[in-house]
């Protein structure tokens, strides 16, 4: 069986011997050129690094490149467990700057795919690829559809039962709404082995919503600039962009059906398992399963980021940081026999992704030093653990305070049923302490699951939750207009900051304070509010204290819904001029019936105030006759 450093180098050695010069990884983190403000917080795409020879620059390796890119997203976190999805993730790509075109880039795939002796030897009976449908403003791709055509009629194969024509949301690509941009032939593989005759276009669709196919292979052909989302004009040369996601590879020729059984990801699991309750088998089972796969994924995650010279800080990149290192504690705690040992578990999952990465002969794929990776670890972990061993007993102090009614369950293990006279938690009685105490879900169930003395109708629950986001979706549609520049992490923890804020003013200044506008964005909050004289250093310092303590506090932030007439009685902060529906959505901070903050407000929010880090003001000044300005950040 190849391994994923064999199919690696494989791609690399193929494109090297086509006159493609090999370019090392770029840095996770991008490299700004003085000019670019809007740089991410990671490499993305392994187009990234080469945007400026893509937009028409010359290279100074030439026309021809190939590369293996380290990638960090995380706009796609909350998918982490299912067959496809990482934060880390290499992207295999090879670009023709203005050299070869359609053609010869869609034979390279093929051949690389399908070829024994160069290339994977997949069996091209489980190939399927889609084209670009057309727009209004760019022509259906019929040119790249008619090479696929001459490319399986050779091979004896259907093209009307493997070409498929998809619209500009699949087959459309971009780096942005002013970014090259161009139509794409993107390449699936049949996973199962069963799909081997061919599919109509509705068979492929479904196939590939079942993950039953999945796409392993990207062609753009850059031929646009777009401004503003509208392509503008084409670019000085017609370039060609392939993207081949190596974990999503290495499942195909491993045959395997998630990236979280290859070589990639199993040495770290079973490192994990051996810090469990649970055997090997147990991956594959569901209530498990996401949880393995989450702290599998976040600890190479967090391995390439602290190697890379990140720490956890409550800011950008170290915000990313911090923020996966405490999702995989939290999910270790749910699986684990002794959280005690997450220290020393974590630590041989980082020896297990140090060897991941490293050849046999003991020369490395990429360069990772287990010290550092183990010492910025174990701070944060230390640092983190009081709260998660706090959290996870509150959870288990409110279950057993509910009101456990004994009753007969029928339990169903491994397909064999029988009566359980075991207590019950209700379906309410779950819904009650997640939406009013705060407790996350998954902490929730995990709790009651490792409590076989616990039962509670798990489908209904789900109907519930699926009833509650509805309910939300339709009380904040329409009504957060908001002031949020975008909903990144560092927005979202300033929006929920901007609450603590406007009612610390309030109990400084009065409750005539009311706000009058807001403006966030990722580096600070500023709000106008009613008041009609300067503020005093004093008044300023105990502004600032009020929030910390809060912030200190780690207060639950809860989301309710309610009619409108209940919120204005419970006395909700409104914004000026607005018009809400009937049913409303109110964000509280405090305890039960005495809250320190309580506002109508749909946007996003922490869970806690304790990921806020410090709140520091910057300046207040007057904005307009009768109305002051504060601008805030947190630090």
């Amino acid at each position: 069986m190849m391994t994923s450093n064999e199919i690696r180098q494989r791609f690399l050695d193929f494109f090297a011997k086509r006159r493609h010069a090999i370019l090392p990884s770029a840095p996770l983190i991008p490299q700004a050129d003085g000019a670019d403000r809007n740089i991410t917080l990671f490499n993305v795409a392994g187009m990234q690094p080469l945007m400026p020879y893509l937009l028409g620059e010359d290279h100074p390796q030439g026309k021809l490149l190939a590369s293996s890119q380290k990638c960090l997203r995380t706009v796609d976190i909350d998918e982490v467990g299912d067959n496809t999805h990482a934060t880390f993730f290499e992207m295999l790509g090879n670009w023709s700057l203005g050299d070869y075109y359609k053609k010869e880039a869609i034979q390279l795939s093929y051949k690389f795919l399908t070829n024994t002796e160069e290339g994977l030897d997949l069996d091209a009976n489980r190939l399927y690829v889609t084209v670009f449908a057309g727009n209004d403003r760019v022509e259906r791709d019929e040119e790249a559809a008619d090479i696929w055509r001459g490319i399986f009629n050779t091979a004896g194969l259907d093209p009307e039962k493997r070409i498929f024509y998809l619209p500009s949301k699949s087959n459309w690509w971009t780096a942005g709404p002013n970014s090259p941009a161009g139509p794409s032939t993107e390449m699936f593989y049949d996973l199962t082995g069963e799909l081997t005759k061919g599919l109509t276009h509705d068979e492929f669709m479904q196939a590939d919503n079942e993950q039953k196919v999945v796409e392993i292979w990207n062609n753009v052909f850059m031929a646009y600039r777009q401004e503003g989302g509208e392509v503008v004009a084409e670019l000085p040369n017609k370039n060609v962009d392939t993207g081949s996601g190596l974990e999503r590879l290495t499942a195909v020729v491993q045959e395997k059906r998630s990236i979280f059984e290859t070589d990639l990801f199993m040495p770290i699991i079973s490192t994990l398992l051996k810090f469990t309750h649970l055997s090997r088998e147990a991956i594959n089972e569901k209530e498990f399963m996401n949880d393995i796969r989450i702290i599998s994924d976040h600890l190479k995650s967090v391995s390439f980021l602290i190697s890379e010279g990140i720490n956890p800080n409550s800011t950008g990149r170290g915000y990313v940081l911090r923020n996966l290192i405490r999702r995989a504690m939290t999910s270790y705690s749910y699986i684990a026999n002794n959280l005690e040992e997450i220290n020393r578990a974590f630590g041989q999952c980082v020896d297990s992704i140090i060897k991941i990465y490293s050849f046999d002969e003991g020369s490395e794929v990429y360069s990772l030093d287990g010290d550092i990776i183990k010492s910025v670890l174990a701070k944060e972990i230390n640092s983190f653990l009081p709260t998660l061993r706090d959290s996870n007993a509150k959870i288990a102090k409110d279950l057993k305070e509910m009101k456990k009614t004994p009753s007969q369950v029928r339990s169903v293990t491994r397909g064999v049923a029988s009566i359980i006279d075991n207590p019950v938690i209700s379906t309410q009685e779950i819904f009650y302490l997640h939406t009013t105490k705060g407790h996350p879900v998954r902490s929730l169930i995990s709790y009651i699951k490792r409590n076989s003395y616990m039962f509670f109708d798990e489908e209904g629950f789900s109907q519930k939750m699926q009833e509650h986001k509805k309910l939300s979706q339709s009380a904040s549609a329409g009504m957060f207009k908001g002031g949020l520049a975008n909903t990144n992490e560092k927005t979202v923890q300033l929006h929920t900051a901007h609450h603590l804020l406007l009612a610390a003013l309030q109990q400084v200044l009065g409750l005539e304070v009311k706000q009058r506008g807001s403006n966030i964005t990722e580096e600070r909050l500023r709000i106008d509010f009613v008041f009609d004289r300067k503020m005093t250093d004093e008044e300023k310092a105990q502004v600032e204290n009020i929030v910390n303590e809060k912030i200190q506090a780690k207060i639950p932030v809860l989301r309710k819904e309610m009619k409108r007439e209940e919120a204005e009685v419970l006395g909700a902060e409104m914004e000026f001029g607005q018009k809400y529906p009937d049913i409303v959505s109110v964000y509280v901070i405090g305890d039960e019936g005495n809250y320190f903050s309580k506002e109508f407000c749909g946007g996003p929010h922490v869970e806690n105030t304790g990921e806020l880090g410090h709140f520091k003001i910057q300046k207040e000044e007057a904005s307009s006759s009768g109305i002051r300005r504060i601008k805030a950040i947190l630090v």
